[in-house]
Formats: C-alpha cells, sequence, structure tokens
C-alpha cells in the first residue's frame, strides 16, 4: 500500500513539473506576440529620427482611450512633449530617487525639429499611458485621458 501511494506521489510531481514547463513556454511565445503587436515604430529617413515605443498594452490603449488624433494641435503636443522628455531625462540620470527599471534610456527630443503631427502625438500619448499604468507624475500636470 506504501509503495502504490509513492508511487501514486511521484507521478503527481513529475505531472505537476511537466505542465509547469509547458506553461512557460507558453508564456514566452504569448510575451513574443505582445512585443510584436505592441511595438509602435515610426522613422522619417529625411530627418533621420526614430521613434520605438515597446511597452505591452500600449498600442491596444491608444486605439480604445486615447484622445482621437486631431484633437490635440501640434503646438500643444510639442509644448508638452518637451516637458515631459526633459522630466523624463531628469530622473534616467537620478536612477537612485526612482523606480528602477522604469526609467532606462534618455529621449532625444529637439523642439527645434518639426517631428510632425503624428510622431507628437503618440509620444505625449505613451507618456500619459505611461503615468497612468504605472502611477508616476512626470511634471505638475495631472494625466488624464
Amino acid at each position: 500500500m506504501k509503495s502504490l501511494l509513492y508511487f501514486i506521489l511521484i507521478c503527481g510531481f513529475l505531472n505537476s513539473c511537466k505542465s509547469s514547463q509547458s506553461l512557460d513556454n507558453t508564456s514566452k511565445s504569448e510575451k513574443v506576440n505582445t512585443i510584436k503587436n505592441d511595438t509602435v515604430s515610426i522613422a522619417n529617413n529625411d530627418l533621420e529620427y526614430e521613434l520605438i515605443i515597446i511597452e505591452p498594452g500600449y498600442n491596444v490603449w491608444l486605439k480604445t482611450k486615447a484622445k482621437p488624433a486631431g484633437y490635440y494641435e501640434q503646438n500643444f503636443l510639442e509644448i508638452r512633449n518637451k516637458l515631459y522628455v526633459d522630466a523624463w531625462n531628469n530622473r534616467v540620470l537620478n536612477p537612485l530617487n526612482y523606480p528602477s527599471g522604469l526609467y532606462e534610456t534618455q529621449i532625444f527630443y529637439d523642439p527645434s525639429i518639426d517631428y510632425g503631427y503624428d510622431v507628437n502625438y503618440k509620444l505625449y500619448n505613451y507618456f500619459i499611458y505611461f503615468q497612468l499604468t504605472y502611477k508616476q507624475q512626470l511634471t505638475s500636470y495631472i494625466p488624464r485621458i
């Protein structure tokens, strides 16, 4: 009777190990799909700039919750983006004062360059998404949808 009980326990243990491995494999493929679906890339070869946003959930949020394109004027977006980029870069340069992992790379945004409406719109909405998702406030402006 004891040997049957040990046999059942060992089989149960092996089965549970096998099922957790298959869940890990599934989650890895889901992560890859999420990254592919949530990458927003905008490039302009004439101005030699590229904006790449890799953030799970951002693409869906942009399509479903953000104000539609054209809601804001480009001048408004440029002013806010300048403020948000300055605050962001300040946090990148002071990693001990802010949560690790949130602010990893600097954003190079030159307000004298006309990046166009699309880039400014998506960058602005990324900052709003970031602040709402991670409960951060980059400037004195309260992020709203």
